[in-house]
């Protein structure tokens, strides 16, 4: 499965960002959609997973969990909005992450790109950053990337100006 991994659009789903996730089978969104007009916009666009952030309504809630537990070619996943990294992770993230045991932890939230592997844990944590123009990042981001037999492959980054 070809997987694009998006967080923080703050109600922005814009043609570059479009023409980045074009060749992906299915969209993940980490949370702050910023309004259910931008998470219908995606979810017609691609199939779509996603999970609530801080920012979002009650409208998005309504649509979207505080968290998704999915597995995707034999990796077990858990997105959610606020997560952290390894050794500072959030409370909340932390107790879901002990209880899960997840191969893939996906968070949004920081605005910060990261992609680091937490060995004590065994697994991968992706943040993909703020693919939106709110916030104090200066660049907005994205990933997209192929989970094979198994295998995380062909992650790429995605960068725009804000």
């Amino acid at each position: 499965m070809y997987i694009g991994l998006i967080s923080d659009t703050h109600c922005l789903f814009d043609e570059p960002l479009k023409r980045f996730l074009e060749p992906v089978d299915e969209i993940w969104h980490a949370g702050d959609f910023g309004n259910i007009e931008t998470a219908d916009a995606i979810a017609a666009f691609k199939p779509l997973k996603g999970v609530y952030g801080n920012c979002d309504g009650q409208d998005v809630r309504k649509v979207h969990p505080y968290i998704q537990l999915v597995e995707v070619a034999g990796k077990k996943i858990l997105m959610m909005h606020i997560g952290g990294y390894p050794g500072r992770y959030d409370y909340n993230a932390l107790r879901l992450i002990e209880a899960h045991r997840p191969d893939i932890f996906v968070c949004g939230h920081s605005h910060i790109l990261k992609v680091v592997n937490d060995r004590q844990r065994g697994m991968l944590v992706l943040n993909p950053g703020a693919a939106g123009k709110f916030g104090f990042h200066l660049v907005r981001t994205a990933l997209r990337f192929r989970i094979e037999e198994g295998d995380i492959r062909d992650m790429e980054v995605g960068e725009w100006p804000k």
